[in-house]
């Protein structure tokens, strides 16, 4: 990428150029990909079945920093949030082909280095709206910084700016770009939602819900449900939908949070419909529906059978796949009549590919896994090489597939694998 960045639409032509047009629109430049859904639609021509150690492995670091982030990739650059110690929780920009270290930017302390349990730590991922890149650090550190040079434009800070409460492990969410506005979650009786310029950072909108909420850990995603353009956020103590525009309070359900210290897996929206879950209590289906001048949910299906694991889920067609403490479960979206079940390698976070669930457990271990409601078929499955210490953290971080890479974050360490279906003959393990 060259140096100076004058605009998303140069940066576009460079990467267009780079890559070619399947390649640009791989990339995967904030959280849960280009649509943050975990689902990469743009790959094609992947591996479909895996040796036995697993794909060929290309580089891995060591030393990525703690936390748990997912990475944004884009044109050849790599980054993540880390920290060491408490102190400074920084951005990381690596370089694709080699894994190498290209800069770090400082964006705060770690917030509430006291929780208990410890979980104090990087977690949310960058991202990434040409000729910036967005952060929040876990204390509250909102800040926008050029992409090249990792540069300070702007700084906020949720505690500070807004009253805002997270809940006991801090902030995890990763902001969204909504054509100028940025969006993101402050929690708290002001300002519950905000929404500020992208290029200054300053107010657009407030939302006060009712009652004031603490933000949990989850996501905001966009949703047209009812012909309203809205914004859906898992506080809390329940899943809201806000105005895009005015940020006014449309609607409210509260059922899927109950008895949960921590909502964090993001919404899944597909239509009028919203699919939340936490892995303490249950998961479950809500349609929106127009009512009287405004909105109103209507509850579809709920049961503590669903898939309702922190690693969250994909929608495939007329499917939902995911997994519980158990087991990784294909489900009907529509009724949630559970299609299949099956151990797997247990509790995981997940992404989808080319017709494949690309599943991290908890455990370390990683599977591909076919994406048919028809019967679970794996299709390889391997632990990455030179785990860390779990102490009390398992391997939380959802695994990333761009640009014909596998990308598998564990704490620290940070392992990129070819998943490409033209393998090169020789290895580099």
């Amino acid at each position: 990428m060259a140096m100076k960045i004058n605009g998303l639409k140069f940066g576009l032509i460079v990467c267009f150029a780079t890559l070619g047009t399947s390649l640009l629109f791989a990339q995967w430049t904030q959280w849960g990909g280009i649509d943050r859904n975990c689902v990469n639609r743009y790959e094609t021509r992947l591996l479909h079945e895996w040796p036995k150690d697993g794909p060929k492995l290309l580089w891995k670091i060591n030393d990525a920093g703690s936390g748990s982030s997912t990475l944004a990739s884009y044109c050849g650059t790599l980054l993540l949030l880390g920290n060491n110690g408490t102190n400074d929780e920084f951005i990381a920009a690596f370089g694709a082909t080699d894994g190498r270290k290209r800069r770090s930017t400082t964006v705060g302390k770690v917030g509430n280095p006291d929780q208990q349990s410890s979980y104090s730590a990087a977690r949310s991922t960058p991202t990434l709206n040409l000729p910036w890149l967005y952060a929040l650090g876990s204390d509250g550190d909102l800040v926008c910084l050029e992409m090249v040079t990792g540069k300070l434009r702007w700084k906020k800070n949720l505690r500070t700016d807004f009253g805002g409460k997270p809940s006991i492990w801090a902030y995890a969410e990763s902001p969204l770009i909504d054509e100028d506005a940025l969006v993101c979650t402050p929690g708290g009786d002001d300002a519950t939602l905000v929404a500020l310029n992208k290029n200054t950072g300053d107010v657009i909108w407030k939302c006060a819900v009712p009652g004031g909420d603490q933000a949990a850990y989850s996501s905001i995603v966009i949703s047209d449900a009812a012909g309203v353009k809205q914004y859906v956020q898992f506080l809390q103590t329940g899943i809201v939908g806000v105005d895009a525009k005015t940020g006014k309070l449309l609607w409210r359900y509260d059922k899927t949070a109950k008895g949960s210290q921590a909502n964090i897996p993001t919404p899944l929206v597909s239509g009028d419909y919203v699919y939340t879950a936490i892995g303490e209590t249950r998961g479950g289906l809500v349609r929106i529906l127009p009512d009287k001048g405004g909105l109103k949910v209507e509850e579809v299906y709920s049961s503590s059978k669903l898939p309702a694991n922190i690693g969250g889920v994909v929608k495939i067609g007329d499917y939902l796949y995911g997994t519980n403490s158990q087991a990784l479960l294909c489900v009907k979206f529509t009724t949630g009549e559970v299609m299949w079940s099956e151990r797997g390698i247990g509790a995981s976070s997940i992404c989808y590919a080319d017709g494949d669930l690309y599943l991290h457990g908890e455990s370390g271990e990683v599977a591909l896994v076919e994406a048919s409601p028809i019967a679970y078929k794996e299709k390889g499955r391997f632990t990455p090489p030179g785990e860390p210490k779990r102490n009390s953290a398992n391997a939380w971080t959802y695994p990333v597939v761009s640009n014909k890479r596998l990308y598998i974050r564990d704490q620290n360490m940070l392992w990129c694998y070819d998943v490409s279906a033209q393998q090169p003959a020789e290895s580099s393990k």
